[in-house]
């Protein structure tokens, strides 16, 4: 990696950027931007960025994570749905990089909508995902694009326990089991709430990937999706329980429970991924 700490964009860098654009962050879009440049440093370095990499960045803001991945060398791929910052972008970028921005693609264009890149695909994500809709960006990004080999993200500290949670973790839930499905994921250090402009209410997490092959069954991921949201939607429940309406009947359930070698009084945070796999491949076989 050269010299990531050459240039930076600070908080007072970041406050009078946003002056000069005449932009306030908005809650609707989850913008919170990171004003510490020593944060964007260590987020580069934890996530190992190579030369080789073409970085794909959700949620760039004003920039203060983008002009440090620049500096790695790597392409990067920077997707943001506020029209005036995506236009802003670009602009820093020239000014304070002007070699180094020749490397940035600038994509005014909403995360969960996106169905293809221009260039070469992704190969990591780096990303201070905006917080209302961290998990589906993340969970979209993994499902449509299988060449992002690594990534890491910075989230809410509560959704980066969930995101990482493991069964029996009092976090595990939804997010954690359908993450599993394309990647391991891991914590990968805390962060500040003090770091971010405006300054939220909670501190937030840095939570690593690794892409690993899906499972193979013979299923679909969304038949085991669908099982996945059934037991969690009534999370105290027991399986027996929670099921119920997935299954049919409280006796279907069971029935089906049995079949995938699943006790019908464990709760769903008790289960692995190749658990809820074993329930839906017992429903298309026995219906």
């Amino acid at each position: 990696m050269e010299g990531p700490s050459q240039v930076a964009l600070g908080a007072s860098e970041i406050r009078a950027l946003a002056a000069t654009l005449g932009i306030r962050p908005t809650k609707r879009l989850g913008q919170n931007f990171v004003i510490d440049a020593n944060v964007c440093r260590k987020i580069v370095r934890i996530a190992g960025v190579e030369k080789e990499d073409v970085v794909l960045e959700i949620g760039p803001g004003l920039g203060s994570l983008t002009i440090v991945l620049l500096q790695t060398g790597s392409e990067v791929v920077a997707v943001e749905i506020d029209t005036a910052l995506a236009q802003a972008l670009e602009q820093t970028m020239i000014k304070r990089l002007p070699e180094e921005s020749k490397r940035l693609t600038v994509l005014n264009a909403d995360a969960l909508q996106i169905e293809a890149f221009p260039g070469k695909l992704p190969t990591v994500l780096v990303a201070n995902l905006p917080y209302n809709i961290s998990v589906p960006v993340l969970l979209n990004v993994l499902e449509r694009f299988d060449s992002l080999r690594s990534g890491l993200v910075m989230v809410q500290a509560e959704v980066a326990e969930r995101l990482a949670a493991k069964p029996g973790d009092k976090a595990y839930g939804i997010p954690s089991v359908k993450a599993a499905w394309w990647a391991k994921l891991h914590r990968a250090g805390s962060v500040s709430r003090s770091v971010f402009w405006p300054m939220p209410n909670v501190d937030s997490g840095l939570v690593a990937f690794t892409r690993q092959t899906p499972p193979v069954c013979s299923v679909s991921r969304q038949e085991v999706f669908a099982v996945i949201d059934a037991a969690f939607a009534t999370r105290r429940k027991m399986l027996r329980s929670a099921l119920s309406n997935w299954a049919g009947s409280p006796g279907q359930s069971e029935a089906l429970l049995l079949a995938a070698g699943v006790a019908p009084t464990v709760r769903g945070e008790e289960l692995a991924l190749s658990d809820f796999i074993a329930i839906a491949s017992a429903k298309a076989r026995i219906g």
